[in-house]
């Protein structure tokens, strides 16, 4: 049976990976992002038929986008079976110039976004008995890393606690709530934001395994995640970090 997934933040990078990755296993996809010309952009390039790919504007701030994306994936494809919750903003500002206004930005994107897909969707899914939830967390939100922003690695340790929350309460309809954490991933946004000299040191002398994260791996993380077979497995944070952080 063919499964349906929804994926946020599916216009670049990780997320376009992911949701690249989903739809070559066969899933049927939405790529969901904020700049909704962007998102049809990218699933014109994975589609160009348009007919086993859809996008959708979504902002992850508001309960009623997710609620419209869910209507949309199920108008489009009949059901949904997977959400992945990758939106997120990584900025990398120092800790005492961080002003409150962008705190407040990340953690609504990051932390409140990741909540409310979690609820509009385990809601859609309890009522089936099945659903899958896959949320992007980082290694930053389990060593209080600071290098990526205070903030950000705050959000990201609240996507960890939210993954079993939700997980918890939901086990028994059939739904299953995991998380991801990766260490430094090797897409173009990292390497536009980083000097080539200091990029090449923190790999050298940071990363054990002297390499970052492959978003392809990334992807294929999460079409585990998101496959019937993986009933077993939930309220799980599954690292892929090249050895910084070692449990």
């Amino acid at each position: 049976m063919t499964q349906i997934a929804l994926v946020t933040g599916a216009a670049q990078g990780l997320g376009f990976s992911i949701a690249a990755r989903l739809f070559k296993a066969g899933y049927r996809v939405v790529l969901t992002d904020v700049d909704a010309l962007s998102a049809e952009r990218a699933a014109n390039n994975l589609d160009p038929s348009g007919e086993l790919l859809a996008s959708k504007a979504l902002d992850v701030q508001k309960k009623n986008d997710f609620i419209s994306a869910l209507d949309f994936v199920v108008e489009r494809f009949g059901a949904c079976d997977v959400l992945v919750n990758n939106a997120a903003m990584t900025p990398t500002t120092p800790l005492l110039e961080i002003e409150p206004e962008e705190f407040d930005q990340v953690i609504n994107i990051n932390l409140r976004g990741t909540f409310l897909g979690s609820q509009v969707f385990a809601s859609y899914f309890a009522e089936r008995t099945y659903g899958r939830i896959i949320n992007l967390a980082s290694l930053a939100g389990q060593m209080g890393g600071t290098a990526s922003g205070a903030h950000y690695a705050a959000s990201k340790a609240g996507i960890l606690t939210l993954t079993k929350v939700f997980a918890r309460e939901f086990a028994s309809a059939g739904i299953t709530v995991n998380a991801i954490a990766p260490g430094p991933v090797d897409v173009p946004s990292i390497r536009d934001k980083v000097p080539p000299e200091k990029l090449a040191r923190i790999i050298d002398e940071m990363i054990p395994v002297k390499a970052m994260c492959k978003p392809d791996f990334i992807a294929d993380m999460v079409l585990m995640l998101a496959s019937p077979d993986a009933n077993a497995v939930t309220g799980a944070c599954w690292d892929a970090n090249g050895g910084i952080s070692m449990r």
